[in-house]
């Protein structure tokens, strides 16, 4: 385990160091300058501008010299806001993107397990078709667009959630249902392939000939192993929800690190932009790195040092 986790650990930094310099690449190879939409200014401010953030050096010593603050958890300073750093922004959008990624999950994880479980022990039967329904509604309609739905149904209308900011309980319902919609969809599906499988192998078929009841079969047998594919995908899932949520934020006016990622790229804030993709990226990694380790626990069989599955 230690040798195993030693190894991704390396693997990660060189992963993370490889979405650095593809990120910091692309980004100053847009033409135009991040100060373009201030206006007309004098020569000698735009000049103070650019060396006060290191503009005017050629783009190689910048790398380095972001790398050098990386090294010491410091993504910079903000091209449009001076007195506040990327480090600020983080501290202050994260804890509310985490929030409603993680509540949404809860929506997501539970009803998507339950939705696929119940389609596939009533399979070709009007649960499977109603569970089937909504998951082709949750994987085919957008985000944006159930997001608007739900305002104009259950904010303007019904007038029972209200309809934007993030002030109370309340406030993180519609837009939690919004973002959950579509990876339960996923789940429920992926749980649906999976339980039709494990229901037909031969150990299944023991296991009822032995005279175990139909729900300690399903509960301790069937789903317990189908669950594994949707533990595959959960640590990505997850990763996308919490750091995905740009247009839901921007729809109900959350102040999260979606919020703040949109206009950055609008302000071309070069460190917000790098700062916010190296944040989102390291999540993505740390937790499909945690998925890997829980296979061990869900299934005991898995060997981490890969000798034998």
């Amino acid at each position: 385990m230690l040798k195993y986790s030693l190894n991704r650990i390396f693997w990660m930094i060189v992963t993370i160091w490889a979405v650095i310099t593809i990120t910091f690449i692309i980004m100053h190879s847009i033409p135009g300058n991040p100060f373009a939409k201030e206006g007309t200014m004098p020569k000698a401010v735009f000049e103070n501008l650019q060396a006060y953030y290191n503009l005017d050096k050629p783009k190689i010593v910048q790398y380095f010299l972001y790398l050098k603050g990386l090294l010491q958890f410091d993504f910079g300073p903000s091209l449009k806001s001076q007195s506040i750093t990327v480090n600020d922004y983080i501290r202050t959008g994260f804890p509310i993107s985490l929030h409603l990624g993680l509540q949404a999950m809860v929506i997501a994880i539970p009803f998507g397990l339950i939705f696929g479980v119940v389609a596939a022990l009533f399979k070709n039967r009007w649960p499977d078709y109603i569970s089937m329904i909504l998951a082709i509604i949750g994987i085919s309609v957008p985000s944006f667009i159930l997001a608007t739905v739900l305002i104009n149904y259950f904010a303007v209308e019904l007038k029972w959630f209200p309809v934007a900011t993030w002030k109370s309980w309340a406030h993180t319902i519609l837009p939690s249902v919004s973002l959950a919609l579509s990876p339960m969809a996923y789940i429920a599906r992926l749980m649906r392939s999976s339980m039709l499988e494990v229901l037909g192998q031969d150990y299944i078929l023991t296991a009822k000939a032995k005279g175990l009841g139909r729900s300690m079969v399903i509960i301790k047998h069937a789903i317990r192993n189908a669950i594994l594919p949707v533990t595959t995908v959960l640590g990505i899932l997850i990763a996308n929800v919490v750091t995905g949520s740009f247009i839901i934020e921007n729809i109900f006016g959350i102040p999260g690190m979606g919020e703040m990622f949109v206009k950055s790229i609008f302000n071309r804030d070069y460190p917000m932009i790098l700062g916010s993709t190296v944040f989102y990226s390291a999540i993505l990694i740390f937790l499909i790195f945690i998925v890997d380790i829980a296979y061990t626990w869900i299934d005991p069989r898995i060997k981490v040092s890969g000798e034998s599955k």
